[in-house]
């Protein structure tokens, strides 16, 4: 199926190309600042899972750019964006690179040195697993993904900071919800109206973080073994099924994003242009080093004929 076939069944594919962003998802990350204003009196922020950097691009534009530009702005005064990924990605003007784990207390060291030993006023994560379709099992990797990322926020988020990240809703989506309300006050699932109605996506938007007190880093997961009820009233073993029947907790869901706007799922008219027919545009930023570059390689070897033996994976290449 051409490219041009996939910017008519996709208008926010298009329209990303067409604004320069790297990849759709840009516009998750937008739609959801216009409804919860998140980028609000933001300085420091970190970006996780930020291949191939569309999320760091709109901070990017939305807060370091903008501070670049006004006359009145000190060299010290520009805000500071920390992007994490195992995987490299091409530079983004503004934007502080770390290839490493999310999961590893070392990279949350090296983010706060970035900041100079402050913490951020935000963080971002829009990672996700390679689904499988199923949806159960999905979710719960993506939940776990989400904890992973918690390990690292509740190194390097300033108390009343905000956190937003990607989950997949599902059966066990309340269990969820109650383990972010033990360390943010206010937490609400969005569904921008660029994501597609026939995704199991959503994005869990926290704010102001609390953590319980006494809290120590190193103690989160013992934590999550038990949660307290969103109210706050006692704690609860969350193995035993409370969440169910007349217990069951209601989160609240929020569709943001111009409701009269494009709609994900609808496939749109290609533009017209003079004195031809329509041009699909290439990506703006294709991998610099995708982890199935090996994969293609390999296949291209075989295709003339080589051995594949002669294919050694490189973390250079």
């Amino acid at each position: 199926m051409g490219k041009a076939s996939k910017d008519k069944r996709d208008i926010y594919y298009r329209k990303a190309k067409e604004e320069g962003w790297r990849a759709r998802s840009a516009f998750k990350l937008l739609q959801t600042d216009q409804e919860f204003n998140i980028f609000q009196g933001v300085k420091r922020v970190v970006d996780l899972c930020a291949a191939p950097g569309s999320w760091s691009q709109v901070l990017s534009r939305n807060l370091y750019v903008p501070a670049k530009q006004s006359p009145d702005c000190k060299e010290g005064d520009l805000p500071l964006i920390v992007a994490i990924d195992l995987q490299p990605m091409a530079p983004i003007e503004g934007v502080i690179q770390v290839q490493g784990d999310i999961t590893n207390a070392r990279t949350a060291e090296v983010v706060i040195r970035h900041f100079d030993g402050c913490k951020a006023d935000l963080v971002v994560c829009d990672g996700a697993p390679d689904v499988t379709g199923l949806h159960d099992m999905d979710e719960f990797v993506q939940s776990q993904l989400i904890l992973a990322a918690l390990t690292i926020v509740t190194h390097v988020l300033k108390v009343g900071g905000k956190f937003v990240a990607k989950i997949f809703r599902g059966k066990d989506t309340s269990l969820l919800y109650c383990q972010l309300k033990l360390f943010f006050s206010q937490v609400t699932f969005a569904k921008p109206k660029s994501s597609r109605n026939s995704s199991i996506e959503a994005f869990a938007v926290c704010e102001n973080y609390s953590p319980p007190e006494g809290f120590k880093e190193e103690d989160l997961y013992h934590l999550l073994e038990k949660v307290g009820t969103p109210s706050g009233a006692g704690d609860l073993d969350c193995r035993s099924g409370w969440l169910e029947g007349p217990n069951k907790v209601y989160i609240p869901f929020l569709a943001c994003g111009d409701l009269s706007g494009y709609d994900s799922d609808r496939s749109y008219p290609l533009p017209s242009t003079e004195g031809g027919s329509y041009r699909s545009l290439d990506p703006v930023q294709p991998p610099i080093a995708p982890p199935y570059k090996t994969a293609l390689e390999m296949k291209k070897a075989s295709s003339h004929g080589a051995s594949v033996d002669t294919i050694r994976p490189s973390v250079n290449s």
